[in-house]
């Protein structure tokens, strides 16, 4: 059974006959929880100084923990979305379920709802490509503060990616070689790139630590944003040459004379992955009325360019169109 499942029918088990196990219950259970010093004043704080750089800051909580009890310490409003295992419960406020598991196989795709702006945990467009500008949290902002294991595959993932994952340790533990051997290890094998203690006052080591990385994230987004300014104008200067070497083997592939020129031709268009619903449609006319396209149809690489021009269609593509994909298809698998 998966630990968190276990702790959560203990949980259940152990309150039967004894306590009415309630959302409300959990909640009073997270009131109680000891925080480490300076959390409650930490979030205004990192984001005013964030927000006076020009960066907003915004605090997640991905834990293995039970969201009930989360919700009920006094800083659980401030953070823009919490992922934490959690029980369904009845009208009457009591457990019923298990609704949602979070363990650490599964802590990353939290990440991801975060770097793409799909925070609901029931919207699967989580799932789809997102062009780089489309990123609304790139890793490379994300810092990842982690004292568990559970957040070992989080913490890798975040600093793979040119992000910050930084391991805590508890600052009141008497042994403090004991203290510091798990973000030890952590470090050794590259799953963090800083440790501090986790004391969130102001002028303390995280404190500074993440203050600097707010800095240094400030002149990063200024080059980025150089980068992608200088690609955006390189493609767009490519695009006119390239849609004119297109038209030109287009035209090419309608007159095609042999078999030789025409496999030479495909060869040529099958480089391109751009391409425009007219520019299909012209390529689907030449294969109907060119008897060297039509007749070498069946040839592998002929075959395969144009089953990726009719994958490239829309579904709703006009009748005409489809006709012409009837036609080619029935030649095809003939």
């Amino acid at each position: 059974m998966d630990k968190n499942l276990a702790y959560m029918y203990t949980m259940k088990k152990k309150a039967r006959g004894q306590i009415v196990f309630t959302k409300e219950k959990l909640a009073e259970y997270g009131s109680q929880v000891a925080l480490f010093p300076g959390v409650e004043d930490w979030f205004k704080r990192i984001r005013d100084y964030g927000a006076d750089k020009g960066i907003i800051v915004e605090h997640y909580i991905i834990s293995s923990g039970l969201k009930e009890m989360i919700e009920g310490t006094s800083i659980a409003k401030e953070f823009k979305e919490l992922y934490a295992t959690s029980f369904y419960f009845d009208d009457d406020g009591v457990a019923v379920w298990p609704a949602q598991v979070v363990n650490y196989t599964n802590k990353t795709q939290f990440l991801f709802r975060i770097s793409k702006g799909v925070l609901d945990v029931n919207d699967e467009a989580v799932n789809d490509s997102f062009a780089p500008d489309e990123i609304r949290v790139p890793f490379r902002n994300m810092i990842y503060l982690g004292d568990s294991d559970t957040d070992i595959p989080c913490m890798k993932l975040v600093n793979s990616q040119g992000g910050y994952s930084v391991g805590v340790f508890n600052p009141d533990e008497k042994d403090e070689l004991k203290a510091k051997n798990k973000v030890y290890k952590m470090m050794r094998d590259n799953r963090i790139s800083y440790f501090a203690p986790a004391d969130y006052s102001e002028g303390s080591e995280l404190d500074e630590l993440v203050k600097l990385i707010i800095d240094k994230t400030v002149y990063n987004e200024k080059l980025y944003e150089k980068k992608y300014n200088n690609q955006k104008e390189a493609i767009e200067q490519a695009k006119p040459k390239e849609e004119q070497e297109k038209l030109d083997l287009i035209n090419s592939l309608e007159s095609s004379g042999s078999f030789k020129s025409t496999h030479a031709i495909v060869e040529k268009l099958s480089k391109y992955t751009s391409w425009k619903p007219e520019e299909i449609e012209d390529l689907l006319e030449i294969a109907l009325e060119n008897t060297q396209v039509w007749h070498i149809l069946n040839d592998q690489d002929i075959k395969k360019f144009y089953h990726y021009l009719i994958e490239k269609l829309s579904s709703n593509t006009e009748e005409s169109i489809r006709n012409k994909v009837k036609k080619i298809q029935e030649k095809i698998e003939s």
